[in-house]
């Protein structure tokens, strides 16, 4: 049976190529299949990612390898909003139990002094040091104007709340967005 998992999740190709290899070790471990193939979507004006596939071949056809997939998919963590899709025999099993936090770095508006001191990598590292536990950073994207970090955990709001400490200190946060994606 081929099924499509459509990831809610904005993963640069590098990074999706991660998450198949999980799933490509889960799906051989368990003899349930393999993965196949995978692809990312990209909004047309911005660039920016919208959302990833990845292509699975289960070894049978049978509702229990579907269900024990669902159950794995959730137990490596994919965001809300996903689904495990077949078009013969049509499925489409909504999958996904992280929530999403994209972070916007504005590119333009600030002194080019607070470009050249700081540094993305740090927001990256202090971010995901106070998510400690309930969320890590899983992407991002370059764009003409913004930059996105794309983090993903247990809970949006959560996220949000610990990372806000650092935003309002650190001068390369000026200016900046949350949206929650997931």
């Amino acid at each position: 049976m081929d099924l499509t998992l459509n990831l809610n999740s904005r993963l640069q190709p590098m990074h999706r190529h991660d998450l198949e290899d999980a799933l490509q070790e889960i799906l051989e471990k368990g003899k349930l299949g393999e993965v196949t193939g995978g692809g990312t979507l990209q909004n047309p004006q911005t660039g920016e990612i919208v959302s990833c596939d990845i292509e699975i071949h289960l070894n049978d056809d049978k509702q229990d390898s579907v269900n024990r997939l669902v159950e794995l998919m959730n137990i490596i963590g994919i965001p809300k909003g996903s689904a495990l899709l077949c078009t013969a025999p049509e499925i489409k099993i909504e999958v996904g139990t992280l929530e999403g936090l994209a972070f916007y770095v504005n590119g333009t508006d600030l002194p080019d002094e607070i470009y050249e001191s700081c540094d993305i990598n740090h927001v990256i590292e202090q971010m995901e040091s106070a998510m400690n536990g309930i969320g890590r950073f899983y992407s991002y994207w370059e764009g003409n104007e913004w930059t996105a970090l794309y983090f993903y955990g247990v809970s949006f709001v959560e996220m949000k709340q610990k990372i806000e400490p650092f935003i309002v200190s650190y001068p390369l946060c000026q200016k900046s967005r949350i949206e929650q994606i997931a």
